[in-house]
């Protein structure tokens, strides 16, 4: 199964759950390495005094969004969020990984919600399956493979 996880680059679950898909055999695509040499869109690329957390006008808002390196790094995401067979939303995470997660399950695509602590509940999550635990994540995509890279 072709799988888009969706998360944020400051939860430390991602890469493991990006592992722990492939090791079950699924193709896992991964925001933080999105193709051969290519470690992932960071908004510093396109604007070097941006800062997590910090907020920007309206207007370099929209300059941020038509940079060059910010068009193709929209472009591999949504590529593979639109040919995914399903998407795992790891939480915690912010505003992109909400707007993946409501897409692919408005396209009809299954959606797991991976929460490994206590959190908030969202009703919005009603359809999609939540995975509270790796007993529960293995039920759900299946064991690890032997030798699986």
């Amino acid at each position: 199964m072709k799988i888009y996880v969706a998360s944020s680059w400051r939860n430390y679950l991602q890469p493991g759950i990006v592992l722990a898909l492939r090791k079950c055999g699924h193709e896992v695509y991964d925001f933080r390495n999105p193709a051969p040499n290519n470690n992932g869109f960071k908004w510093q690329q396109v604007n070097i005094n941006w800062n997590p957390g910090d907020d920007v006008s309206t207007e370099e808002y929209r300059k941020m969004l038509n940079h060059p390196i910010a068009i193709e790094g929209y472009k591999l995401d949504i590529e593979a969020l639109r040919s995914c067979d399903a998407v795992a939303y790891v939480l915690p995470c912010g505003k992109s990984a909400s707007w993946e997660f409501g897409y692919a399950m408005g396209q009809g695509k299954p959606g797991y919600v991976i929460r490994f602590d206590e959190t908030e509940p969202d009703l919005m999550f009603r359809e999609a399956t939540i995975i509270g635990n790796m007993n529960e994540f293995f039920e759900h995509f299946g064991e690890p493979i032997e030798n699986k890279d």
